[in-house]
């Protein structure tokens, strides 16, 4: 770090602006306007803060694209405006959208007012990703598409006003949310040196998602919650997708244990099918798995699930999926947030109550459990350590980082850059995203310059955002304060520190052990595969050594990891993540069942619901 006219500035900040050009470590840097590398010279804008600029500055000359908003558009328009470009047209642009090799050129840019008729122009001076620059887009043919995902406005309780993206129950997806505006593909012959205008317009309009509907053993609850519309400063309801025992009208006198499966959005309960599967159904192949028909291998799971579900002697209990989609994500992460408000009481205080008085639940903390994976497993995970009385059982699966040491490669505390590993003279990226084998096809710089140009001030509602909008406390402006800068990947001491101390679960533990273990004694069983594509296993390694060295008590739970097995791996060590994912609601009951008789107080009911 050197110091130049009273600003402190990396040397990696300047050489990750430069856009693949080496920087010398020898860095001056000019008050407020550019920052000069003494090598090459590489000149990088500086906003008010001294902080790079999200843009090039002002295009005057090169490609231009223009997004037209017709005439017949309700507006004016605010949101973030998407420009991609493809070589195929199926599926839509929108849909090859990717931070591995199957990346596309994708540009973003925030729009206010956008009036019907008129037009906004792409050029060098909007970010991209990839390709910083559209004059960095080889010429060719491409598939051009443009949509705008719609952002309203907020007052939040405090009194900061915030642009967001509404949730239009498609669980806060950008390229499905309805209401959104976007282009029928387009195939242009695009050369970069040609600065004659090429125009699209957005003559199509996302329709309204429709809900599902109740059946015999599925049946949806949604509530107003008023923890969060408060906080909101508007309307804003939880939901659940509920799965009720066999035999629940007819044994009017049972009340059920509750189990709360942690995850991304639910469109529905998934993983249920009353029918058999669908003998015409075309296969398709699971890239992602290496497995062929593998459409069939879901719908068979499904039913079977629903075989056990409903046989003799398969026990009885409530199973819910929460639907806590926000302005920021798919989810909430189910803890209380400077940014998302008070999610964590609300699911816990307003939903979970909700559901146990309309399903006959017990409603007492030894016979509640929660699961999940990945997002779902650092959820399931955060409510136990956050609420230890309030459930008596986590099954943790491949889960989120729960040690912000191995924030995936990052250790917050101690490195200075996300994006690059430290070195006095290597430029060496920290890979984000690997195969079994260890192949890299993307770094965490690649996810977040592609979150940047998704949306500003933490606004893409993808995943690196969502732990920002999470974790961090609130900025003077309403939004999150960044971890770090999202272009160059400098980290912010100050922002990590309020991590540690409200959102690293290994630290909190560690932390509050005298007063949490005994809360928590038996109740943590965490899965991680040691080739985790996200290098998710590192924080479970650290984790894991706090956990075994606990004494009064000591936490007498689980932690174990599949040997070569990618994301998400949760404790099958006989199956492939191919079928274990799909037996989350069954896999962990006898141990759940284990628990139930070791740690229901006396009197507790533990007969009526085992008919």
């Amino acid at each position: 770090m050197l110091e130049a006219s009273g600003i402190e500035t990396s040397w990696l900040s300047c050489l990750t602006t430069c856009s693949r050009r080496w920087c010398s470590r020898a860095l001056g840097a000019v008050v407020g306007a550019i920052c000069l590398s003494g090598a090459l010279g590489c000149v990088i804008p500086l906003d008010e803060q001294g902080q790079p600029t999200t843009s090039g500055g002002t295009a005057t000359d090169g490609p231009q694209i223009v997004v037209r908003l017709p005439e017949t558009a309700e507006g004016p328009v605010q949101g973030r405006l998407l420009l991609m470009m493809a070589n195929e047209s199926d599926p839509e642009p929108r849909f090859q959208v990717s931070p591995r090799l199957s990346a596309i050129p994708i540009f973003g840019k925030d729009v206010e007012g956008w009036e019907p008729g008129t037009g906004i122009t792409f050029d060098d001076a909007v970010f991209g990703f990839p390709a910083e620059k559209l004059s960095d887009v080889p010429a060719g043919d491409f598939w051009v598409q443009a949509l705008v995902h719609k952002y309203e406005d907020f007052t939040l309780s405090n009194g900061k006003q915030v642009k967001l993206p509404m949730d239009r129950g498609e669980g806060q997806q950008w390229r499905r949310a309805p209401g959104n505006l976007f282009s029928t593909p387009v195939q242009v012959s695009f050369d970069p040196s040609n600065e004659d205008p090429i125009e699209i317009v957005l003559d199509q309009v996302i329709p309204p998602i429709v809900e599902p509907s109740d059946t015999e053993y599925v049946k949806h609850i949604k509530i107003r919650s008023e923890r969060l519309s408060e906080f909101w400063g508007r309307d804003m309801y939880l939901g659940a997708h509920v799965l009720i025992p066999h035999g629940f009208d007819q044994n009017l006198e049972a009340y059920y244990p509750l189990m709360v499966f942690h995850g991304h959005f639910p469109a529905d309960l998934g993983g249920w099918r009353t029918t058999p599967p669908d003998e015409n159904l075309e296969c398709e192949y699971s890239a992602r798995f290496d497995v062929d028909c593998y459409n069939r291998i879901q719908q068979q799971e499904a039913y079977d699930f629903y075989r056990q579900w409903i046989s003799d002697d398969f026990p009885r209990f409530l199973i819910i999926e929460v639907q806590h989609q926000n302005p920021y994500y798919d989810d909430s992460y189910a803890v209380n947030s400077a940014n998302l408000g008070p999610y964590g009481d609300a699911i816990n205080y307003e939903l979970i109550p909700a559901v146990e008085e309309r399903f006959r639940g017990l409603g007492q903390g030894w016979a509640r459990f929660t699961y999940g994976g990945s997002t779902g497993g650092w959820e399931a995970m955060a409510v136990q350590v956050l609420y230890p009385d309030f459930f008596n059982g986590a099954f943790v699966a491949c889960p989120d980082p729960i040690d912000f040491r191995a924030f995936t490669q990052v250790n917050i505390y101690e490195d200075d850059n996300a994006y690059y590993y430290d070195s006095a003279f290597k430029l060496q990226e920290r890979p984000g995203w690997r195969n079994t084998l260890g192949s890299v096809e993307a770094s965490i710089k690649d996810f977040n310059h592609l979150e940047l140009v998704l949306g500003s001030k933490g606004r893409s509602t993808d995943q690196y955002d969502i732990w920002q909008a999470v974790y961090s406390p609130m900025g003077d402006d309403g939004y999150p304060k960044p971890i770090w800068d999202k272009r160059t990947g400098v980290i912010d001491r100050e922002v990590a520190e309020y991590w540690r101390e409200n959102y690293d679960l290994r630290h909190i533990m560690e932390r509050d052990w005298q007063t949490l273990g005994p809360k928590l004694e038996g109740k943590l069983h965490i899965y991680c595969g040691d080739m985790d594509n996200y290098y998710l296993n590192n924080a479970v390694y650290l984790t894991e050594e706090f956990l075994e060295s606990t004494t009064n008590p000591y936490y007498g739970g689980v932690v174990d990891y599949g040997d070569r097995a990618e994301h998400c791996w949760n404790g099958d060590h006989e199956n492939g993540n191919h079928i274990s994912r799909l037996r989350y609601n069954t896999m962990y009951l006898p141990r759940i069942l284990e628990r139930i008789d070791e740690s229901a107080p006396p009197g507790a009911d533990v007969t009526s619901w085992r008919y």
